[in-house]
């Protein structure tokens, strides 16, 4: 009879241990947080300068000229890319961006009540794409002074875990990377319009006589580290995010150089520190690349099944 109660006891003195601990997590976070820092580990069981595991699936969206499925950790991206005839052509930006966060996405994110950081990540995300060199603009001109595509990118978090602008501009660059022109006709009116799936049915001419991709040019990747004290944390999630003050977030390019460097929020910054989270960038981008790689070659795949 002991032998039976000896497991039951072990077992109930183990969850009472982590109730311990979860109430403990919950009532004295920072506390928490830097008892795990002080053995260079975090409560996700992560190293300080570990990126958690990240997933881009292309063409997620099928009514979408392109689009992309990211997860990075447990915040998930969707990107779609839809191309719309200009006629005449923008006088402004060529790209229109919106990043969404709907009441599903975080417990701290209200119906009816917009999320504070939605627009300021879109902005950021516009800044990025334009500056970084990675569009050009000139493949998105249809006719000279008479028709371009305007292309409007939807990133919609479907989980807000930590990251959202890493998150979201992967998922952005990964929805033009499959991003497919659509073939267009002018008709007798001068009216420039897409042509669907019976395109090689079509009585008018077409101005491309085949789809296409973009040629991407220097593609940007950035990453988010949490500062604290003298560690910095590569990825931070959401709890992590809530904890600590000060967060820097490098943005490369494929050849390493630096497209901007934002820090938000806590005290100022040592140089140290900042050419740190540069050099973490650097490295994180060379894995994201591949991840992108990857991804391109599975759909590829995919579409000669």
């Amino acid at each position: 009879m002991a032998e039976k109660t000896e497991p039951a006891a072990a077992a109930a003195s183990r969850l009472a241990g982590e109730m311990e601990v979860e109430a403990y997590r919950r009532l004295f976070p920072l506390a928490f947080l830097e008892r795990h820092l002080g053995e260079s580990v975090r409560p996700d069981a992560r190293r300080l300068s570990e990126a958690r595991p990240t997933t881009v699936a292309l063409g997620a969206v099928s009514s979408a000229h392109g689009s992309a499925l990211v997860r990075l950790g447990d915040t998930a991206m969707l990107a779609s890319v839809k191309l719309e005839v200009m006629s005449p052509p923008a006088e402004s930006s060529d790209e229109a961006v919106e990043f969404h966060m709907p009441p599903i996405c975080s417990p701290l994110v209200r119906p009816g009540r917009p999320a504070d950081v939605a627009p300021v990540i879109s902005k950021a995300l516009e800044d990025v794409l334009m500056s970084s060199g990675m569009l050009n603009l000139k493949e998105l001109c249809l006719i000279s002074g008479k028709a371009s595509w305007l292309a409007y990118l939807d990133i919609c978090c479907l989980n807000a875990d930590g990251s959202l602008f890493d998150a979201a501009l992967i998922s952005a660059v990964a929805a033009f990377t499959h991003l497919e022109i659509p073939l267009v006709s002018v008709g007798d009116d001068g009216r420039v319009f897409t042509v669907g799936g019976n395109e090689g049915k079509t009585k008018f001419e077409l101005v491309n006589r085949e789809k296409r991709k973009l040629t991407l040019g220097d593609i940007p990747f950035s990453l988010t580290c949490a500062l604290h004290k003298d560690s910095i944390l590569v990825d931070p999630t959401s709890e992590e995010e809530s904890i600590i003050e000060t967060y820097v977030t490098v943005v490369v390019d494929s050849s390493d150089r630096i497209v901007s460097i934002q820090k938000l929020g806590g005290t100022v910054t040592s140089m140290t520190a900042v050419k740190e989270c540069i050099s973490l960038a650097k490295e994180r981008r060379r894995k994201l690349r591949e991840i992108l790689i990857d991804s391109v070659e599975v759909m590829e795949v995919d579409q000669t099944e």
